[in-house]
């Protein structure tokens, strides 16, 4: 049995109410046995790199994925109090990012896999699809002390199979949008009383999505993308007290965002905004509210900006946000924000093995991959606390880096672990060897950084 350093049980000890005692002594095992483990995230790997490979009770580590009972959605409440209470200041709105991701899988035992759009190894002109598990991840986006970009820190995943999948294995379908609106639904109930904004995709974009976002009794912003013909519409107009039936929910019919780019009238106005990269872009954009409108559900009002630019290097785009009175420069800014989530899944899969661990369980198979998802958040909380405030950055003579990125972080956490953790049944005579002052400092970071 390990124990761990009071630095590390401090962000540790609020988990504990969502495991039994028992559960939670194997549940740390593996946590810590995830960080220090190079390339695949497997029970056993996590075992051998804690030197449990002939622990007999192997089976006890298996059983806290595919059969102890704990709520993952506990789980996940804890960790974002955690985030949020680290990171975010009260009273400033909390941005909060989802997006899709796939985890390329294939077995016939793994009954939630299907055939999805691979957008990695797509592009414009070619689509490729893959075999795998399709998970819809919610991710806090914080700025961090330490860092100039808006790092997008999962605390909630969720598995969304397809429709043939659902179909097959006897269960009822839920979209991607589905998922979403519960998903903030949860959220939004474990923080009744800070402002919140939903930053999706354009593939996530629904009239449906806004309505459960503006239906809270504090509403929910969501922001996107907006289709240049999208349906938008005037407000209707009053209704006389003599005419019978149902009021009109919706008034005439806009011009479409397509009409709007071309038109002679429009009046653009310019801004430098906060782009991509940490860099600096000039952008001409134009904007208004509507009603936008789809057949089956009620007018959801818009405030929507359509954006060109001027240099003419990418194509016109509009965007929107569930708030009218969001200024339109905001919008753009938040958007952009969800960048992060792109990054945030590449280290995952660089730096923490997502991809490669190996349960046919399917109680096992939903709770690994938000696990590791969730250990980047995790890992993240835990370089804050160890670095008070600037994780060292590795650099070399040919490699000047000047800020720490999550490859930083973990190795952090990693060396804090290798040179405190204590084994309770550890013998107490020991063998050493020495190791020239000249090679320990490269073996060390080797070990650190490894992938």
């Amino acid at each position: 049995m390990i124990t761990l350093p009071p630095e590390i049980m401090t962000i540790l000890i609020p988990f504990t109410q969502a495991f039994s005692a028992r559960t939670w002594d194997w549940a740390q095992t593996l946590l810590v046995g995830a960080i220090l483990a190079p390339g695949k995230r497997t029970v056993t790997a996590a075992l051998r790199v804690l030197g449990l490979k002939n622990d007999k009770q192997y089976q006890n580590y298996h059983r806290v994925l595919n059969r102890a009972k704990w709520s993952g959605l506990q789980v996940s409440q804890i960790l974002l109090g955690l985030l949020v209470a680290t990171f975010i200041s009260v009273g400033i709105p909390l941005v909060i990012g989802a997006d899709e991701t796939l985890e390329r899988r294939r077995g016939a035992k793994i009954k939630a896999k299907g055939i999805f759009r691979d957008a990695v190894r797509s592009s414009h002109k070619y689509t490729n699809y893959s075999s795998g598990l399709r998970w819809v991840s919610m991710m806090l986006l914080v700025p961090l002390p330490w860092s100039d970009r808006m790092w997008a820190l999962p605390f909630l995943t969720v598995l969304a199979p397809s429709p043939k999948t659902n179909a097959a294995n006897g269960k009822r379908h839920k979209t991607s949008i589905d998922w979403v609106g519960q998903m903030i639904g949860a959220v939004r109930r474990w923080l009744p009383h800070r402002d919140l904004i939903l930053v999706v995709d354009g593939g996530m974009a629904a009239v449906k999505l806004g309505l459960r976002c503006a239906g809270y009794v504090r509403p929910v912003t969501l922001v996107s993308r907006l289709r240049l013909d999208a349906a938008l519409h005037k407000l209707p107009e009053p209704q006389p007290k003599s005419k019978r039936g149902p009021k009109p929910k919706k008034g005439d019919r806009l011009p479409a965002l397509a009409q709007v780019l071309t038109h002679p009238t429009t009046a653009w106005a310019k801004q430098t905004i906060n782009w991509y990269g940490g860099k600096q872009r000039l952008l001409e954009y134009a904007t208004g509210t509507a009603l936008w409108y789809t057949p089956g559900h009620d007018p959801l009002p818009i405030r929507w900006v359509l954006v060109r630019d001027p240099l003419g290097e990418f194509k016109p785009t509009a965007f929107f946000a569930t708030d009218q009175t969001t200024d339109p420069i905001q919008i753009l800014e938040w958007f952009i924000l969800r960048w992060g989530l792109e990054i945030t899944f590449e280290e995952a899969r660089a730096h923490l093995g997502m991809e490669t661990q190996r349960q046919w369980s399917d109680l096992a198979i939903q709770r690994t991959t938000p696990a590791l998802l969730g250990l980047f958040s995790l890992v993240t909380l835990l370089a804050h606390q160890l670095s008070d405030g600037q994780p060292p950055v590795q650099t070399a003579a040919w490699y000047v880096k000047r800020q720490p990125t999550f490859s930083d972080a973990i190795a952090l956490v990693r060396y804090h672990l290798w040179t405190t953790l204590k084994y309770v049944n550890s013998p107490i005579e020991s063998r050493f060897r020495l190791i020239p002052d000249s090679v320990l400092p490269g073996l060390v970071e080797t070990i650190c950084y490894a992938t």
